[in-house]
């Protein structure tokens, strides 16, 4: 018998961090997450996006064994930025068995009708500005830093339970030695151009970090403030978002391009940590996991770019394919195997003819979901 329980304290919050460690523990290409950056993000007490909105976690269980999990969410700032009254689900994990995912996606949808929500999406933990989506191809190698990962089966439990597709989400891969040598000679010729036009583009200083974050999150919403599925971060959404990143950050992977000194894109690419997580035992870095972590760092081999946005009236000026351009160069530099591009929306012309110019090749595939209810 299948049975739904709410988390409602530490000790359930803990299992529902813990549940994918077990679904996974004989799959070579699953990385766990960061224990403690998990617990941060549930946490409704200093976690930014519980200021504005909610969400609720639910555990799966079948003779008292937990056999699933997923969060009901209700993302205020989406709904009135878009004006949609959508709820979504998210952190849907669950056995191979299509009874217990139903149970739990029932027990979301249920949730989102008593809110007043008509249509129910994802999955998003919580939203576009994190994790999000199911992986529908490209199940052959393990996910990068941010990306998700699940079971093949997940796609069809979407199908059966009355789920159509509402956008996917694609993944490039580039590897640093197809990266073509016309690519130098373009991206200084771009330099000179944009230079010409009175955009300068330069690496972050790390050491006025704090300023630096000021400038990159007056690009952020408005850059993407029309892509499909964006909502706005807020200040603090930003701002803890960068402080998880600080440490991590490269700047010769990011890099910010201003016009006659006003910020006006940027692009980040990060290290893929998830190398080193995957050695890490159910995510935590105690007692031995940041040995580990700092061990396995310095052999990280490959880079995620994870962030490309240019403000509206710069677009169409070859600012993305430097960017592009100057993050594969550094990765080549830097000795790295491959870079990958992701996620790009699957109607993102610009973005996809982008990469596909410097040989990108979709290597992995998500999808978001919708219903109405």
């Amino acid at each position: 018998m299948i049975s739904i329980k709410q988390v409602s304290n530490k000790k359930d919050l803990k299992k529902f961090i813990d549940f994918p460690h077990e679904l996974y523990a004989n799959d070579e290409h699953y990385v766990p997450e960061l224990y403690m950056a998990q617990a941060d993000m549930l946490n409704k007490s200093t976690f930014p996006f519980f200021q504005h909105s909610e969400a609720e976690f639910f555990l799966a269980y079948q003779d008292d064994k937990i056999v699933g999990r997923i969060a009901a969410i209700k993302n205020n700032n989406y709904i009135e930025y878009t004006n949609k009254q959508v709820g979504q689900f998210g952190f849907f994990d669950t056995i191979d068995d299509y009874e217990v995912a139903k149970a739990l996606l029932d027990t979301v949808k249920n949730w989102i009708a008593q809110h007043g929500l008509n249509q129910i999406t994802g999955p998003y933990n919580y939203s576009t500005n994190e994790t999000c989506g199911t992986l529908i191809e490209g199940f052959d190698s393990p996910p990068t830093l941010m990306m998700t990962y699940n079971k093949p089966y997940y796609a069809d439990f979407m199908d059966r339970y009355g789920f159509e597709k509402d956008m996917d989400l694609l993944s490039y891969i580039v590897y640093t030695k197809d990266v073509p040598e016309k690519l130098t000679r373009m991206s200084n010729l771009l330099f000179e151009r944009l230079n010409s036009k009175g955009i300068t583009i330069r690496k972050a200083n790390l050491s006025k970090f704090k300023e630096e974050v000021d400038k990159l999150y007056q690009i952020y919403n408005s850059a993407w403030e029309k892509n499909w599925g964006f909502v706005p971060m807020t200040e603090a959404e930003f701002k803890h978002s960068a402080k998880d990143m600080k440490m991590i950050v490269d700047p010769d992977f990011l890099l910010i391009a201003e016009a006659e000194g006003k910020p006006i894109a940027f692009s980040l690419s990060l290290p893929d940590l998830n190398m080193p997580l995957k050695h890490l035992k159910r995510g935590r870095l105690l007692p031995f996991g940041l040995f580990k972590l700092l061990y396995y760092k310095r052999k990280i081999n490959r880079v995620r770019v994870i962030t490309l946005g240019i403000v509206e009236q710069y677009r169409k000026l070859g600012i993305d394919a430097y960017f592009y351009a100057k993050a594969f160069e550094e990765a080549k530099n830097k000795k790295m195997l491959f870079g990958e591009a992701s996620w790009i929306l699957e109607n993102n012309e610009m973005m996809n003819r982008a990469i596909t110019n410097i040989n990108g090749k979709v290597y992995k595939k998500h999808r978001l979901y919708k219903k109405a209810i």
